[in-house]
């Protein structure tokens, strides 16, 4: 029992740098005790310092102290040596890795991880050459914080004291002597005050965050559905168009098929025909080839009873014939067939054009995400369109110029033609293109009153139904009193800056409309969020002058 209990006791007499009995033991002036070999290897790294400290207790000395030997501590440890006990195994070793902080005080070429760094010693420990904090009240007030490589990061660079005190008016960590210093008279707080603070933003952060992901990723899972079913649409499309397309071309086919039958059957017919009638004809020509040759030596004969005996018996054939006279047609024959066929290939080349046009169009709307909407005029200058005034549907007191791109407003009569697409009540005016995509123009605008609309093409062209804004049509107008938008008969007045330029932005899919004032900078005047179930024709009402501005 007594070895027990001096087998219990045996961490006294262990060097706390190479955690083995003491070899040599010395004192240092702040009682400590260490292997002379130990501390004077930790002394020998200090002395371009000029600093010395205590590996236990961090105690300074000035200069080096002269080391002194423990010649009880000596006389212990032999004693110890000579009964054959050995000091008690220290715990488990654990060495640093790469990318563990590694302890300060353990010497070797293998250092141990440290578990903790001191704040105010500046240096990282391990689990043994921790102890000191842990037993010694001057250490114990030590702030001990999780072993970290970045300790040099906590002390300020001008003061060399610890980083404790916030300063939110320059939004950076300082110790004590910086709030006396150039941060005297700013707004601070204890780095842990402001750890609170920030914490709570954190967490409005990350809720937000949150709410961020769980919104991404029902969108992910939306746009993943949309993606699949619009697969599944265009290969039903693809299919569906495949076989319509297919029922056509037999269709075609089978009508060349019933033009060439009808063709041959009439070549048949007439050839038919024509061969009874050749056959006929060579029968007939016989016959008048040998009368011709009777009736040739009869008028040669020089007997005068013979000629006349023969004479009534040739002279009572009939020359004529029941075969009627022959009248051939001109050399075409079936060329108007083949100018009928070519006429029909060239309608049908015309509608499929036409109507190609409408496909086309119908299968570029199709889309499975939104574009998201331009926010510069750099940005919606991408979608840029030309436009231009189609002159049949202008009022006859609307003059175009500048290749259709200018309208102005004047008292005399135009010379338009009469049509049923021209504006008779209102001085108003349509561009000939419909709009069924992403689109932006800017309009450069003079005069009392003009307005900027978009329209469906079957806006009322006559009587007081006819202004845009009051029917199928949205328009911006401005006045003297400034801006009015205008829809379906109401009107809401628009405020913003009165720009001479004014640019407009449709997105047909989207079913949004907006009109920007454009000047040095671009300010939106007011946007409509809507269901277009037409192309959209922009169009202008005035009392002055509108162009359409070259982009």
């Amino acid at each position: 029992m007594a070895q027990q209990g001096v087998l219990l006791d045996q961490d006294q007499f262990c060097c706390s740098v190479c955690l083995d009995l003491l070899k040599e033991p010395v004192v240092i002036p702040c009682g400590h005790s260490y292997c002379r070999s130990c501390i004077e290897g930790c002394w020998d790294q200090d002395d371009l310092k000029g600093v010395y400290s205590c590996p236990q207790c961090r105690e300074t000395f000035t200069p080096r102290p002269n080391l002194r030997k423990n010649n009880m501590l000596a006389e212990v440890v032999e004693k110890l040596r000579k009964t054959g006990l050995q000091a008690a195994p220290p715990p488990a070793l654990c060495y640093a890795g790469p990318g563990d902080v590694v302890c300060d005080f353990c010497t070797g070429t293998r250092k141990q991880k440290a578990l903790m760094s001191c704040l105010a010693c500046l240096a990282s420990y391990c689990e043994t050459h921790l102890q000191s904090h842990y037993e010694f009240p001057a250490l114990k007030k030590h702030k001990l914080v999780k072993a970290t490589a970045q300790l040099q990061e906590k002390i300020c660079s001008h003061h060399d004291k610890l980083l404790e005190v916030y300063c939110r008016t320059d939004q950076q960590c300082i110790c004590y002597l910086c709030t006396m210093d150039e941060h005297k008279g700013h707004d601070t707080v204890s780095a842990a005050a402001e750890r609170t603070e920030k914490q709570r933003q954190l967490g409005m952060s990350q809720q937000k965050v949150q709410q961020r992901f769980q919104e991404r990723e029902k969108e992910l899972k939306e746009l993943q559905q949309a993606v699949e079913s619009f697969k599944l649409s265009a290969q039903s499309a693809v299919e569906d168009s495949d076989q319509i397309f297919t029922e056509l071309i037999r269709s075609i086919e089978r009508r060349s098929s019933e033009v060439k039958e009808l063709i041959r059957a009439q070549e048949k017919a007439q050839v038919s025909q024509a061969e009874g009638l050749l056959e006929q004809l060579k029968q007939e020509i016989a016959e008048l080839r040998k009368r011709s040759t009777e009736l040739e030596q009869l008028s040669h004969t020089e007997d005068h009873i013979h000629f006349l005996q023969s004479y009534q018996s040739l002279s009572s054939i009939s020359v004529s014939s029941d075969l009627p006279s022959i009248v051939v047609r001109p050399l075409q024959y079936f060329g108007d067939v083949s100018k009928t066929v070519s006429e029909l290939r060239e309608k049908l080349e015309d509608f499929l054009k036409g109507e190609w046009t409408k496909i086309s169009t119908t299968v570029n709307i199709v889309d499975v995400v939104l574009p998201p909407e331009p926010k510069t005029r750099e940005q919606l200058l991408q979608y840029s369109c030309q436009l231009t005034l189609d002159p049949n549907t202008a009022h006859t007191h609307l003059s175009l110029s500048e290749g259709n791109r200018k309208v102005t407003r004047t008292d005399q009569v135009q010379p338009y033609p009469d049509h049923p697409d021209r504006f008779t009540y209102y001085c108003q005016v349509l561009c000939r293109e419909g709009l069924s995509g992403c689109c932006y123009w800017e309009v450069e605008r003079t005069g009392v009153v003009v307005v900027i609309a978009v329209s469906y093409k079957d806006i009322s062209r006559t009587g007081t139904d006819s202004a845009f804004g009051d029917n199928k049509s949205w328009s911006l107008q401005y006045d003297s009193d400034g801006y009015c938008f205008r829809h379906n008969n109401v009107g809401t007045k628009v405020s913003g800056p009165q720009s001479s330029r004014v640019g407009v932005y449709l997105d047909h899919k989207a079913g949004t409309l907006s009109f920007y004032s454009v000047s040095d900078t671009m300010t939106l005047l007011h946007r409509v969020q809507t269901t277009f179930t037409q192309p959209l024709y922009p169009g202008f009402g005035l009392d002055g002058t509108a162009e359409l501005v070259k982009l």
